[in-house]
């Protein structure tokens, strides 16, 4: 790519702060596009001379002729589209939760298509939240081409971005690819129907017990390699509109209390859980994804006890600097 501007929308969640900073350490020039002014996950993962080197731009994604407005104002090459409501917000709130995360992609997709191939691809995210626990055969993963029967209007949103992309492409050319994430982890990751993992490893960080309300087996994938699996379908080559599953370590929430108790032995017994499992599928096929970015390395994918003990060490050094709460995510 020569001289490509990134555009990332909803930068100031999880997945968009470890975004942002993977760009930004690889010197590629990013906007950021959000309406909140909250950069605390920013600030959490990225030093202060790496946040000089963001231009921030506050606008509403509802809003077309401001997102039309970002992307011609700073010459956008590249967009990875994360601005959205996580399911209980969107539970909570249909109509706005249908505004951000349906007619906010539409607007990213028109925007683009009327820059005339000036911006080459749009990363958008999907979600695991397509399918239902019924859309895989018992003891296999969901499968890449399976048709989704999402058990929530979060789901229903993220299904209908799929096929926007899909006519944008069959009507405009414009290239897409959709990912979806399923457990996503790691600093940042404070909100959402799947947190609770990232909770608890906070809770870890500051000797405090931590209950996760659910159970069952999941595929789980740190917030820092999906970041950077975002920014990989950026570049690879590729033309179309594809949606891939993305592939992290499927693993039972018993596995995953051990790996917080391995790491800070202090907790053993202290983080708890529920037997009950999300309503999705326990792990999706990510083979397809794998292939399309194999010529780049795969898909990025640290060990995870290696990740849940960064995790608390970042945690750890943001309490200890008093940049985060000692109760702040226990709320």
């Amino acid at each position: 790519m020569a001289d490509p501007t990134f555009l990332v929308t909803g930068a100031l969640g999880c997945i968009g702060a470890w975004t942002v900073r993977n760009l930004v350490q690889a010197d590629r020039r990013t906007v950021v596009f959000d309406l909140g002014e909250d950069t605390r996950r920013l600030r959490l993962i990225m030093t202060p001379d790496e946040l000089s080197r963001v231009t921030f731009v506050r606008g509403d994604i509802t809003d077309f002729s401001q997102v039309q407005k970002v992307m011609n104002d700073h010459e956008v090459t590249h967009v990875i589209h994360l601005a959205g409501l996580q399911v209980p917000f969107c539970r909570a709130n249909p109509v706005l939760g249908a505004q951000v995360n349906v007619v906010g992609t539409v607007n990213v997709f028109e925007a683009a298509r009327r820059r005339e191939g000036k911006t080459q691809r749009i990363v958008y995210a999907s979600s695991a939240a397509v399918y239902d626990v019924d859309d895989a055969r018992p003891g296999e993963p969901v499968q890449h081409d399976a048709v989704g029967h999402p058990a929530t209007l979060y789901g229903v949103y993220k299904l209908a971005n799929e096929g926007t992309a899909r006519v944008y492409w069959k009507e405009n050319k414009l290239s897409s690819i959709g990912l979806r994430p399923y457990v996503v982890f790691g600093p940042g990751r404070d909100q959402g129907l799947t947190s609770a993992p990232t909770k608890a490893m906070f809770a870890a960080a500051v000797g405090q017990p931590y209950h996760i309300p659910y159970g069952g087996r999941a595929d789980y994938e740190y917030a820092d390699d999906t970041a950077k699996t975002f920014i990989a379908c950026a570049a690879v080559p590729f033309e179309g509109a594809e949606v891939y599953n993305t592939p992290g370590v499927v693993l039972s929430m018993r596995d995953v209390v051990s790996a917080i108790e391995g790491v800070a032995p202090a907790m053993r017994g202290k983080v708890t859980f529920d037997d009950k499992p999300l309503p999705f599928p326990e792990s999706m096929d990510g083979a397809p994804l794998e292939r399309l970015l194999a010529p780049l390395g795969g898909v990025p994918r640290k060990p995870f006890v290696e990740a849940v003990a960064e995790t608390i060490t970042i945690f750890k050094r943001a309490v200890a600097e008093g940049r985060m709460a000692p109760d702040e995510m226990l709320k």
